[in-house]
């Protein structure tokens, strides 16, 4: 059974920082597609992040060179790293597994950037 849990999330002003985590059970995140998602109120689940097995990553324009994903295979959990926060990053951020053709996700958590 495949499980993703995030924390991490809370309440921070522009400018502040963030680190979201991925506990990850059921897949190793070393050999799968690993994301992060966001989704605003009233807007569409939209992809922020990506890594790949093999490490390579891809970023949404609106994050480039605020955010890095990244992955600690021994604890088979990914991370999130966001910095630069501003208002607009406000949402709830879900991690997501792309396994063949399933999709995996976790419950999400809150992500509030006050200006």
């Amino acid at each position: 059974q495949v499980q993703l849990k995030e924390s991490g999330g809370g309440l921070v002003q522009a400018g502040g920082s963030l680190r979201l985590s991925c506990a990850v059970s059921g897949i190793n995140v070393s050999n799968n597609f690993m994301n992060w998602y966001r989704q605003a109120p009233g807007k569409q689940r939209e992809l922020v992040a990506a890594i790949a097995g093999g490490g390579s990553t891809n970023y949404a324009d609106s994050v480039k060179g605020r955010f890095t994903i990244s992955r600690d295979n021994a604890k088979n959990a990914v991370y999130l790293q966001m910095n630069a926060l501003r208002p607009e990053d406000t949402a709830v951020y879900y991690c997501n597994a792309h396994v063949s053709i399933t999709l995996y996700w976790g419950q999400g958590t809150q992500v509030t950037i006050s200006s």
